[in-house]
């Protein structure tokens, strides 16, 4: 069923651009930023693991403390309206309580559990060879925050709201900081990326992109 129009999807996307100076006092609605939230939360991810959670920044003093160690967002850390840390799970192996609660959400039989882990084993082991060590594991887990991520930021400039991906951090810095705040466990969850939300205070460059004749490829 179509719902939106294309051409007014893609004149959104050219319009979204990474907003590096908002304007401080405009605020997004309490209404539109859980519709966001939800943006991410109704993300697809690698076998439904949805290995993330997003931590909504809006203390001011916590703020401050991550800027000596956020130099990507030095300048919006005072000025965006909303402001997201999207942590990655770590260790989450086939073999793991989260993994358990990842099939229970589909709401499978016993003997469809068991056919279910023995696919996630099999792709973790082999397909995709993820369980050397802990941080290819970290990876893969980080790699579906970016999903989330993306559909944040796409919703968000469809309800006129910009926003800037940040990866620019100390990111053992930011973890300690973050972790010794109490929101979260350190040996369960780790910082994968952050995402500032406002609105732009000034008119943005426009974007520079290669064609599609240079990025795509069709086999038939």
């Amino acid at each position: 069923m179509k719902i939106f129009d294309k051409d007014d999807i893609i004149q959104a996307f050219k319009s979204r651009a990474s907003t590096r100076s908002y304007d401080k006092d405009r605020k997004i609605s309490d209404d539109e930023f859980n519709a966001i939230l939800q943006f991410g939360q109704l993300s697809p991810s690698s076998v439904g693991s949805e290995p993330w959670r997003f931590l909504v920044l809006q203390n001011k003093e916590l703020r401050q403390k991550l800027k000596p160690v956020a130099w990507g967002m030095t300048n919006t850390l005072d000025t965006a309206s909303h402001i997201v840390v999207i942590l990655a799970k770590k260790n989450a192996r086939f073999d793991t309580p989260f993994f358990d609660a990842v099939i229970a959400r589909r709401g499978l039989t016993d003997d469809k559990k068991q056919q279910a882990l023995a696919v996630y084993e099999k792709f973790q082991k082999d397909d995709i060879a993820i369980l050397e060590n802990e941080r290819t594991l970290f990876d893969w887990a980080s790699k579906q925050t970016y999903i989330a991520l993306a559909n944040m930021m796409t919703g968000a400039i469809l309800l006129g709201v910009d926003s800037c991906p940040i990866e620019g951090f100390d990111y053992k810095a930011v973890n300690d900081i973050l972790a010794n705040e109490g929101l979260f466990d350190p040996n369960e969850w780790g910082v994968s990326v952050a995402v500032t939300f406002g609105y732009r205070d000034k008119d943005i460059r426009l974007k520079s992109r290669k064609s599609l004749d240079e990025i795509v490829r069709f086999v038939e």
